[in-house]
């Protein structure tokens, strides 16, 4: 059974962090649009995590008590709980001859930071590696359990 929530507890972290890969991949993609369907550049997107909270019956009553949960109860993973427009001002650059220059000849340039994408997509990276390390190192445990049972 711990085999089980273990794999799906690693299983929900390769679905966020490909996500987040995903929205990394878009933020790249539009990183010179000047012009969206909402008006305006590209907003960067980032997006943020939050642990699913499951568990059996006995680590839900316990929650509902005010006890601290036990090492391991009540793990579920975790999963994306929104996905963030940042605020942050957009780049300014006068270049006169673009189609999308105010009168002053500036045009505002999406807030997307080519070397943040990137350090972000290595994390995004390690993490899905981590887990898929997690995954293969659980299933041998499983085969090995298997195995003594012979």
């Amino acid at each position: 059974m711990a085999f089980l929530s273990s794999l799906n507890i690693n299983g929900s972290a390769l679905t966020a962090q490909r996500l987040r890969m995903s929205i990394i991949s878009e933020n790249l993609t539009n990183m010179d649009t000047t012009r969206t369907e909402a008006g305006g550049p590209y907003r960067r997107k980032t997006v943020a995590f939050e642990a699913i909270e499951e568990g059996d019956f006995k680590s839900l009553l316990n929650r509902a008590l005010g006890k601290r949960p036990a090492f391991g109860e009540g793990a579920g993973g975790v999963r994306v709980s929104e996905i963030i427009e940042d605020q942050s001002p957009f780049k300014t650059v006068y270049d006169p001859t673009h189609p999308d220059a105010d009168e002053m000849g500036y045009v505002n340039l999406p807030n997307v930071n080519l070397l943040q994408e990137t350090v972000d997509a290595m994390s995004a990276s390690r993490s899905y590696e981590a887990n898929i390390t997690a995954i293969n190192a659980i299933k041998l445990m499983a085969t090995k359990a298997l195995e003594v049972g012979k």
